[in-house]
C-alpha cells in the first residue's frame, strides 16, 4: 500500500495487527510511523502500553514476546522495531550467536529472525499493532514478498521528478491551502528532491497565505526563492533577444551568491519547461489558452509566454535544456570557476549558438 493509503486506514480507525514499512524516503516514513502511533495508541495511558526496539540490539524472541503481551487497560499496543535490515542473514547469525545453542533447541527457533516474524505475521495478536521499519530490507526475503502479498508492506519510496508536483499539491491541501499546478511545479523545482525540504517549504509558504488562502508566485519569491520569476522571464526573453547586455544585466540582478544560482538556476529549468510544453501545444494547433493549459500556466499567462517565445525555435529551447543540465553539475561541483562565471558561461554560449529564426506567419 502507499503511504497515503496506510495513513488514510490509521485516520479512519482500521489498523491492521502488522505493517511492514519499507524504503529510502525518511520523511514518509515519519508521516506513516505518526498516523499508526496516534491511532494505535488512541485513549491509552502514554508510555504504558508501547514499546520501541532496535533490530540487533535484542533478539527476535524479545520482539515476538512483546508483540504477544496483552495491552493494559487499553484497547490495543504498540510494539516498534526499528533496523530490521540488521536481521539480514549475517546480523541474523550474530543474533542466533547471542542464544543458547543448545542440541535440543527446536528447529522453529533456528530460523532466521526474518522468517520468524514472516511466521508471525500469519497469525498475529488481533490487540498488537506491529510497526516493522526497514529502509534496506532487501525485497527478496520472505517477509518483504509476504507483506506485499498480504498487503501490510507500506512503501516509501523516493519520489522522481515527475510525482513531486502532486506530492506538493497533495501537502498543500493537508495544510488547508491552494495552490496551481504550474506553482506546484515551481515549488518542486526549487526545494526537491528531499521530500523533507520540499515539506518545509510548503509549511513555510502556507503559514504565509494563511488558511484557505492561494500560494502564488509572489509568495514563492518571498518564501523560497529571493527572487521573482517575472525577474528571470527578462533574462530568458533577453537570452531569447540574443541581447548579452540586458542578459548579463539581469544576471545581475537575480544572482545571489548565497546559493552559489542554484534557486537562479532551478527557475530558469522550470521557465524552460514551461515554455517548451507551451510551444508543443501552439505547434499541434492549440489556441494561446488551451496551449497555457497545457503547459499549467494559468489563461493569463499566455500572452507573457508568446511574448517569451518570439525569437526562440524548438532547437534552442533543446539547447537551452541541455546547457542547463550542464549548468547544474557545474554548480554543483564539476568545475572549478566560481559559480556566477558558470552561469555567465553559459549565457554566453546560449547567445553566441547563432540565431534560429520562425518562419513568418
Amino acid at each position: 500500500m502507499t503511504p497515503e493509503q496506510a495513513i488514510a486506514e490509521a485516520r479512519a480507525g482500521e489498523l491492521r495487527p502488522v505493517y511492514l514499512v519499507a524504503g529510502e524516503e525518511p520523511y514518509l516514513e515519519r508521516l506513516v510511523f505518526a498516523e499508526l502511533k496516534r491511532a494505535a495508541l488512541a485513549g491509552s495511558v502514554p508510555g504504558l502500553n508501547d514499546e520501541y526496539l532496535q533490530a540487533g540490539e535484542v533478539t527476535v524472541e524479545r520482539v515476538l514476546a512483546a508483540a504477544r503481551t496483552l495491552p493494559m487497560m487499553a484497547k490495543r499496543r504498540l510494539v516498534v522495531v526499528r533496523g530490521l535490515e540488521r536481521w539480514e542473514p549475517r546480523a541474523a547469525e550474530d543474533d542466533a550467536g547471542d542464544e543458547p545453542k543448545a542440541k535440543t533447541r527446536d528447529t522453529k527457533d533456528r530460523e532466521p529472525p526474518l522468517d520468524r516474524l514472516a511466521e508471525y505475521a500469519k497469525s498475529p495478536s488481533p490487540s498488537t499493532v506491529l510497526v516493522l521499519i526497514g529502509s534496506g530490507l532487501d525485497k527478496r526475503r520472505r517477509l518483504f514478498t509476504q507483506a506485499r502479498t498480504a498487503g501490510f508492506l507500506v512503501g516509501c519510496e523516493s519520489l522522481d521528478r515527475a510525482s513531486l508536483p502532486g506530492f506538493v499539491e497533495r501537502e498543500v491541501r493537508e495544510r488547508k491551502a491552494r495552490i496551481a499546478p504550474d506553482i506546484a511545479d515551481l515549488v518542486a523545482e526549487l526545494s526537491g528532491p528531499e521530500l523533507s525540504q520540499v515539506a518545509d517549504a510548503v509549511d513555510r509558504l502556507c503559514l504565509f497565505v494563511g488558511e484557505d488562502a492561494e500560494i502564488t508566485e509572489d509568495a514563492v519569491a518571498e518564501c523560497v526563492v529571493k527572487l521573482r520569476p517575472s525577474t528571470v522571464w527578462e533574462l530568458v526573453g533577453a537570452v531569447g533577444r540574443r541581447d548579452l547586455g540586458a542578459a548579463l544585466r539581469a544576471l545581475d540582478q537575480v544572482y545571489d551568491p548565497a546559493d552559489r544560482g542554484l534557486r537562479l538556476l532551478g527557475v530558469l529549468a522550470w521557465s524552460t519547461r514551461q515554455l517548451v510544453r507551451f510551444d508543443a501545444a501552439q505547434r499541434a494547433g492549440a489556441s494561446m489558452n488551451e496551449a497555457a493549459a497545457r503547459a499549467g500556466a494559468p489563461p493569463f499567462k499566455a500572452r507573457e509566454l508568446a511574448q517569451q517565445l518570439k525569437g526562440l525555435e524548438p532547437a534552442d529551447l533543446e539547447r537551452f535544456i541541455l546547457r542547463l543540465a550542464e549548468l547544474d553539475a557545474d554548480l554543483k561541483g564539476g568545475s572549478k570557476r566560481p559559480p556566477k562565471a558558470s552561469l555567465e558561461r553559459t549565457i554566453l554560449t546560449l547567445i553566441g549558438g547563432g540565431k534560429t529564426r520562425r518562419p513568418a506567419a
